[in-house]
Formats: C-alpha cells, sequence, structure tokens
C-alpha cells in the first residue's frame, strides 16, 4: 500500500506540472492568435478604406479632367458628366460645379441662375445675405449647379463659398495645389446634417493658368472610413483633424459624433491618404485578449488537475480491485466471442442494406434519366433508407412498428395519407421493402391536381386474416380522386419494387389497377414472412447481456 500510495503521489505531481505547462502555452497561443487576427483584420479593413478613397478621389480627377467650356457662367455644367458620375456608383451625398467668377460676371451668373429655374438666383454668401457686387475685387467662388437636383439641394445654388471657414480653405488648397483637396469634417446640407467630408477638384482649362472652378464631392464620414462590421474584433476611429487630442466614431445608425480620445492607448494606427492629405484611423479591440488569454488558461490548468485527479482515481480503483482481474478476463473471453458473432451479423446485415442501396442508385440513375429528377427520387430513397434503419437501431432490431413507417419525415405529403390497421411489429427484412414500397407510392401521389382540382387523398390499411401459422397479411393503398391521366406513371425502379422486389422478400403477391375514382395497390404476403420470428429470435439472443460464470 505504501508503494501504491508512492506510485500515485508521483502521478499526481506530473499531473500538476503537465497541467500548468499546458495552461502556460495556451495562454501564450491565445495571445499570439488574437494579436496576428486582431492585426489581420484592422490591415484589411485599412486597405478596404484606401481603395474606398481612391475611388472616390479618381472619381473628382475625371469629373474635372471632362470639363471643357469657355466660360463657367452656366446654371447646367454638371450635365455632361452625370452619366459618367453615376457610372462609379459611389455614394455621394451631393456633387456640385462651383465657378470662379469674377465680380462683372456676377449679373450674368444670376440671369443665368434665374433661367435655370432655381428657387433663388440672387448671388449670395453661404448665411443667405446678397453679395456687394461693387465692393468686391477678387473672384467670387459661387455655386452654380448641384446633382442630385432636388428641393433639398437647390436652395444652396447661388451661394459663394469663399466666407465659409471650411470650403473656403479647402478651395483655396485645392487651387494652389492644382489637385483635388479634402475639407476638414464638416455637418452637410445644413447645421444639423450628418457629418461629412468634401473633395474639390479644381477645373483648369488647357489655355488657362488658375482654375475656372471646381468639381465638389461630398460624403458621410461614416460610410466614408468608419463603417465597421458588429462582428469584428475592433471599433474603429478617425483622428479629428480640428482637434488633437478628439476622434470622430459613429454609432450602429451611423451618427458621426466627437469625443475626447480615451486614455488607453489603440491597437493600432493606420494611416488612409485622401484629398491630399493623411488622415490617421485608430482601432480599439473590442475584447480584452489578455483577460480572454487567462481564462482560457485557467479552463485548460483546471481540466488538466481534473484529469489528473481522474487517472490517480482510476489507477488506485484498478490496483484496488486487481483481485478481481481474473473473473474480468473470463468475461472478456465470453463477451469477444459474442462481439464476433454480432460482428458478422452486422457485416452480413450491413451488407444487404448496401446492396439495396446500390441497387437503389442504379436503377435511379439509369442512363438518360432526369437529373434534377432522379436527384430528389435518390435522396427520398436513401432518405426512407435511412429512415428505418434509425428505428430497427431504436429497437435494437427486434422489428419496426408498421405505423412508424409513415413519419412525416421519410414519407412524402405523409399529412394526406389516412393510415389505419393494427399496429404490427415487422421484421427488419420487412421493414426495409415496405419503407422503400411506401416511399415510392407516396413520391408518385402529387403531381400535377387530380380530377377535382385538388391533390389526391390518399388511404393506406392493412389487415391480418386468418390464424397462426396460416396468417395472411393484407395490405391496400388508394389514391382517391386520381386517374391514369392526372397521374404520374411509376419509374421503372418503381415498378420494379411494386411488382416484384417487394412481393418476394415478403414472399406474397402484388396488384396494380386504376378504378373509376382511384389507383390502388396491393399487396399480400404471408404473416411469418412479415413477422420473421427466427430473425427476431437470433437478434435478441446476440442482444442478451454477458453474463461472468459462476
Amino acid at each position: 500500500m505504501v508503494r501504491l500510495g508512492f506510485i500515485i503521489g508521483f502521478i499526481a505531481l506530473i499531473g500538476v506540472l503537465l497541467s500548468g505547462l499546458a495552461a502556460y502555452r495556451v495562454h501564450q497561443q491565445e495571445l499570439t492568435i488574437d494579436g496576428i487576427a486582431l492585426a489581420r483584420a484592422i490591415d484589411v479593413h485599412a486597405s478596404l478604406v484606401q481603395d474606398r478613397l481612391t475611388e472616390r478621389e479618381l472619381l473628382a480627377r475625371v469629373a474635372s479632367g471632362l470639363f471643357r467650356l469657355p466660360s463657367g457662367i452656366k446654371a447646367n455644367m454638371l450635365e455632361p458628366l452625370r452619366s459618367s458620375i453615376y457610372a462609379f456608383k459611389t455614394d455621394f451625398v451631393v456633387a456640385g460645379w462651383v465657378a470662379r467668377l469674377k465680380p462683372s460676371e456676377l449679373d450674368a451668373a444670376r440671369n443665368e441662375l434665374a433661367r435655370a429655374g432655381f428657387p433663388d438666383p440672387t448671388i449670395r454668401s453661404l448665411d443667405g445675405k446678397p453679395l456687394d457686387t461693387r465692393s468686391l475685387q477678387q473672384p467670387v467662388d459661387v455655386l452654380m449647379d448641384v446633382e442630385p437636383r432636388n428641393a433639398q439641394t437647390a436652395p444652396f445654388v447661388g451661394r459663394a463659398l469663399n466666407d465659409n471657414a471650411v470650403l473656403g480653405v479647402t478651395l483655396s488648397l485645392a487651387m494652389g495645389e492644382g489637385k483635388p483637396y479634402a475639407s476638414d469634417p464638416l455637418p452637410l446640407l445644413g447645421q444639423h446634417g450628418p457629418i461629412g467630408v468634401v473633395l474639390a477638384a479644381p477645373v483648369v482649362q488647357p489655355d488657362a493658368n488658375t482654375p475656372a472652378g471646381f468639381v465638389i464631392f461630398s460624403y458621410e464620414l461614416a460610410s466614408l472610413m468608419l463603417t465597421n462590421d458588429d462582428l469584428s474584433l475592433f471599433s474603429v476611429a478617425l483622428k479629428d483633424p480640428r482637434n488633437a487630442e478628439g476622434e470622430l466614431v459613429a454609432n450602429d445608425q451611423g451618427v458621426v459624433s466627437a469625443r475626447k480620445a480615451p486614455s488607453e492607448a489603440p491597437s493600432a494606427t493606420r494611416t488612409v491618404t485622401f484629398g491630399n492629405r493623411d488622415w490617421s484611423l485608430t482601432y480599439y479591440a473590442k475584447t480584452n485578449a489578455a483577460k480572454r488569454a487567462e481564462q482560457t488558461a485557467a479552463i485548460v490548468g483546471a481540466i488538466g488537475l481534473a484529469l489528473t485527479g481522474v487517472v490517480c482515481g482510476l489507477f488506485g480503483y484498478v490496483a484496488y480491485n486487481n483481485l478481481r482481474l481474473s473473473r474480468e478476463i473470463q468475461v472478456r473471453i465470453g463477451f469477444e466471442r459474442r462481439l464476433t458473432a454480432v460482428i458478422d451479423e452486422l457485416n452480413h446485415r450491413v451488407k444487404n442494406i448496401l446492396a439495396v442501396i446500390q441497387s437503389i442508385i442504379t436503377r435511379t440513375l439509369r442512363h438518360g434519366s432526369d437529373i434534377d429528377v432522379a436527384r430528389e427520387l435518390l435522396i427520398g430513397r436513401i432518405h426512407a433508407m435511412s429512415n428505418v434503419v434509425s428505428l430497427l437501431s431504436d429497437s435494437q432490431w427486434q422489428g419496426v412498428k408498421l405505423k412508424g413507417l409513415f413519419e412525416a419525415r421519410a414519407i412524402p405529403h405523409a399529412e394526406r395519407i389516412a393510415v389505419s390497421g393494427p399496429d404490427i411489429a415487422v421484421s427488419a427484412r420487412a421493414a426495409q421493402s415496405l419503407s422503400l414500397l411506401f416511399f415510392e407510392l407516396a413520391s408518385h401521389s402529387d403531381e400535377g391536381l387530380s380530377l377535382v382540382g385538388k391533390h389526391p387523398h390518399i388511404v393506406a390499411n392493412w389487415e391480418v386474416t386468418g390464424e397462426d401459422p396460416d396468417a395472411i397479411f393484407h395490405f391496400r393503398w388508394e389514391e382517391f380522386n386520381t386517374s391514369e391521366a392526372t397521374r404520374r406513371p411509376d419509374s421503372d425502379f418503381g415498378l420494379i419494387l411494386l411488382d416484384r422486389v417487394a412481393p418476394e422478400a415478403l414472399g406474397g403477391t402484388s396488384k396494380r389497377y386504376f378504378t373509376d375514382v382511384s389507383y390502388v395497390y396491393e399487396l399480400t404476403a404471408p404473416m411469418v414472412t412479415v413477422i420473421d420470428m427466427i430473425e427476431r429470435d437470433r437478434t435478441e439472443q446476440f442482444s442478451a447481456p454477458v453474463r461472468p460464470p459462476k
């Protein structure tokens, strides 16, 4: 006993050490895997954002390059570009043409806006006050056309953008750089509109040194840079270019709001380029990887300790019960003999089932058959075989209740079948044949409408006549309100099953015919083959528990 205790203690020590080592390894692997997955997800998101930004900047460049005009004093400058703009399928909020007009051109611009039917053709500041053209000395950037042109966007046409703190600076920078430039975040379509950015692309004619105007596109910031999957590993924020300590985030509804940058360091930062500017995206992990790794390691350690306890307990139990080993060996020898017999019987039954399935596949997928119909029939027939094997397995191959073969999951249109008859238990061989028989009958009973414009009503009944051992099993299947013209003909496999395979398997006979209002199939067989007590007794013998010798 002392030696046994020493061995158990040694095993316990090894188990504790191995459990600790496994927990440590799992902790390190979880941290590594989470870090790699998070970094990969962030790189993919940043790449998608950059692709989206590049596509929208390309749209601005293409739009500005398509302009060919001697003068920008027109209210339909975007007309030739509309098809090109929408060909990119971008999600801009508003596109616009901003003409760079001299003070002497403002009256002509006002007349042009009036002819175009805009609600207020007055050249005015962004807050709606008319401009004093006599006091102007420099060109004015006036919004002359918008797309889409609707009741919300049309009132903005005719306004000068120079005095706007954001748009004025953006247009000046775009003119100085000679390329598209993006504005700081600002509300779109009014003070309470969605937060977005405006991309301004200067339009420079071949014979001019300064832009004749700008093509502008405004985008919502949420869909442009802050879109994110709810199931992703991180949340994304945009460093606010107006506030070094601020960030812009979007909620589930796409509403962008400003916040102070959290005290915790972000998991990663990525820089994307848009409108000749760099934008910093910060990413925050939604889950605490270190805490999750610790929890996983604790679970692994607990499982290791539990397994160590189980191993030690089993070792002690086996050692304590070593005196009964010889009797258990004798039981095992008897069990192996019985197992050999059971395996032989199982091999026999599996071969029979495989032979049936092979026949089903060969007949169903014969040359020239419609592949869609053959697939549905093959699935249904194998499903019927699977159902009956499951029922036989549940009963330890002692037989299957006949009504159980009409379950909805194996028989098509089972809800329209009226079943009646004694609930007898049929043998395994009979159950397989009858299950396929019922499926074939049911699968051909719902083609088109019946004689009365409804699906056929089906009655399946059976009875047992006579006394043992000469009792006879009678089965009758009748589909009412159908005829030879409305019912789909049975397939070749179905005809063979109905007329030859099923009757021969049960040692009986069958017949099928049409009446004036129905289709009838009848099967007659001896009860001794339907029940097959020899097979049931053999199965019961195999399933009996092995008893140790006295």
